[in-house]
């Protein structure tokens, strides 16, 4: 079902593209080539982007031991790579992955999760990242953000072009003004919803990689209270990647709410883990 949700919510960005280029009189074609171009170096050096931005150190398997005998069980269990795992120096418990596909893939964690967590609840955590590079989640926000690059350039390009094809029109004028002003506005929330139900669809993934889905939820809980309580710097453009918002403690979700969150509330979250749990 979040599958479903999300070929779904590209198929609406990518209609919502077509007409507002028919709308403001673009190039299609020229607008996508621009914003795939940018949006393909994302994609191939997300990973060095991400971990830069987050600061995070690699470390060893003797710096590491627990999350590196987990993250070989898992890889071993899910036939995959052994991603390159990184250390984050701050004390609120969180983590994220990223990686074009498996065999580029990176997994941090902050010290923070390291010293709250149980294992069984790490393994949790640990699975539903990598449920994120195996799902190649990275590729689906890439491809979300190249159509939302270019709704935000055709809108740049109604407002440097003087105002579209139909400029004579009154009718095509309004409507190519309240497609500049919205579009970029829809792309934007739809981003956010794609995100959403990516970690519902990781948080899913990981507990069938585990077997274990109640102690993702236990690791929730307890990752969203200090993501609550404990602030941590992120750059907001890579705070969609870890698993719960790393902002939180600045209030952006009371501030915003849901339609313009990057994560699900985790009560939802742990309740789709418990109905999963008693179905087994």
């Amino acid at each position: 079902m979040n599958n479903i949700k999300t070929a779904a919510l590209l198929a609406f960005m990518t209609m919502l593209l077509v007409i507002g280029g028919q709308a403001l009189g673009v190039s299609l074609g020229g607008v996508l080539f621009f914003a795939a171009i940018f949006n393909l170096g994302m994609y191939f050096f997300s990973d060095k982007l991400a971990i830069a931005a987050s600061r995070a150190k690699p470390v060893t398997e003797a710096e590491l031991p627990q999350v590196y005998n987990i993250m070989r069980r898992l890889t071993q269990q899910a036939n995959m790579p052994m991603p390159r795992i990184y250390l984050i120096d701050s004390p609120q418990p969180n983590a994220f992955a990223t990686g074009r596909n498996p065999k580029h893939a990176a997994v941090a964690v902050t010290s923070g999760i390291m010293g709250m967590l149980t294992e069984p609840e790490l393994e949790g955590v640990l699975a539903h990242e990598l449920s994120h590079v195996a799902n190649r989640d990275i590729l689906i926000s890439s491809v979300a953000a190249m159509l939302a690059a270019a709704l935000t350039i055709m809108s740049r390009i109604f407002i440097f072009g003087g105002g579209g094809r139909d400029r004579e029109n009154p009718l095509g004028a309004i409507g190519a003004i309240v497609s500049l002003i919205l579009a970029p506005i829809a792309a934007m929330l739809i981003r956010f919803a794609i995100s959403r139900t990516r970690e519902f669809q990781a948080d899913r993934s990981g507990a069938q990689l585990t077997g274990q889905p109640l102690n993702l939820a236990s690791a929730l809980k307890k990752i969203s209270v200090g993501t609550s309580r404990v602030p941590m710097k992120v750059n907001s453009a890579v705070a969609p990647l870890y698993i719960d918002n790393p902002l939180k403690a600045f209030g952006g979700r009371a501030t915003f709410g849901r339609l313009f969150s990057t994560h699900p509330p985790t009560e939802e979250r742990v309740r789709e883990l418990e109905e999963m749990a008693y179905r087994v």
